[in-house]
C-alpha cells in the first residue's frame, strides 16, 4: 500500500511555477539589474575626439558598416518596438477564449516583465563599459557626420544591441506561449518561424541605421534568448512527483515522472 505526502491537484496542472518564496527574489535581482544597468548608463561620459577605437581595430566584419547612418531607417526600427506586445497579447487571446485562466496569464506576464528587465540591465551594463561607439560616429559627411558631432556618451557603447536583445526576449516568450499553451497545434512552427524573424528583422534595421554593429545584434540576440530561455526554464510546471510510501517492513521514498 502506497501513502502519498500530497495529493495530485484536480484539473489541469498549470504551465508554469510561480511562487512568492522563489519569485520575490528573482523580482528583486531582475529590478536591480536594470536599476544599476540604468545608473551606469547615465554615468557615460563622452570621450575627446578620437579617443576610441579607430575603424581598424573593428572585428572585421563590423568595419564595412562603420560611417553608416540612415535616419528613416532609424525611426523604424523604434516604431518596430510595437511588436514587443505581441507575448501579452497572445495570453490576452488565449485567456479570452478560456484557454487559460488569468493567474497562468498574470504569472506569464510577470516571467515576461523579469526577462525584460534583466536583458535590459545587462545591456545598459555592457554598454556603459563603452567597448566601441555607434557607426555613425565614424561618419565623415552627410547626416552621420551632423548627429555625430551631437552625440552624448551614450553613443559610444554600441555593444550590445538594446534593441535586438528585447526583441529576442519578445520572440522566445511569443513562441514559448504558443508552443506550451496549444502543444497539438500545426502552427507552432509557423509562430516562432514568424517571432524570430521579426526579431531577426529588427536587428538588421539597427545595423542599416546606423545605430549597431553586426556583433551588437548578435551578442544582443543570444542575451535576449538566453535570459528569457533561464527565465523560462526556471518557471516550467515539473512533472516530478515526490512521496513517501510504506510497505511490510519497509519505508521509503517514492519518485514518479
Amino acid at each position: 500500500m502506497a501513502v502519498w505526502a500530497a495529493e495530485m491537484p484536480a484539473g489541469p496542472a498549470p504551465h508554469y511555477d510561480v511562487f512568492w518564496s522563489r519569485d520575490m527574489p528573482v523580482t528583486s535581482l531582475a529590478a536591480f539589474t536594470a536599476c544599476f544597468g540604468s545608473y551606469r548608463y547615465s554615468q557615460m561620459e563622452t570621450p575627446e575626439a578620437g579617443d576610441y577605437r579607430d575603424v581598424s581595430e573593428l572585428l572585421p566584419w563590423d568595419r564595412p558598416v562603420a560611417g553608416r547612418y540612415n535616419e528613416t531607417v532609424d525611426r523604424a526600427s523604434k516604431w518596430a518596438a510595437v511588436l514587443g506586445v505581441a507575448p501579452l497579447a497572445l495570453a490576452g487571446y488565449s485567456y479570452g477564449v478560456g484557454d487559460v485562466t488569468g493567474q497562468e496569464v498574470a504569472g506569464f506576464s510577470l516571467m515576461f516583465a523579469q526577462a525584460l528587465a534583466l536583458q535590459s540591465g545587462l545591456n545598459l551594463m555592457v554598454r556603459s563599459m563603452e567597448f566601441w561607439p555607434r557607426p555613425y560616429i565614424y561618419a565623415e559627411d552627410g547626416a552621420g557626420a551632423r548627429k555625430a558631432k551631437s552625440a552624448r556618451g551614450e553613443a559610444y557603447g554600441s555593444f550590445f544591441s538594446g534593441h535586438a536583445s528585447a526583441a529576442f526576449t519578445v520572440a522566445v516568450f511569443t513562441g514559448e506561449w504558443f508552443s506550451e499553451i496549444y502543444p497539438q497545434s500545426p502552427y507552432r512552427g509557423v509562430v516562432w518561424a514568424l517571432a524570430l524573424s521579426a526579431a531577426g528583422l529588427e536587428g538588421v534595421l539597427r545595423v542599416a541605421a546606423g545605430k549597431h554593429f553586426w556583433s551588437d545584434v548578435a551578442a544582443g540576440a543570444l542575451v535576449g534568448s538566453g535570459v528569457s530561455l533561464a527565465v523560462i526554464q526556471v518557471h516550467k510546471q515539473r512533472s516530478d512527483r515526490v512521496g513517501l510510501w510504506a510497505g511490510l517492513g519497509s519505508v521509503g521514498v517514492a519518485v514518479r515522472i
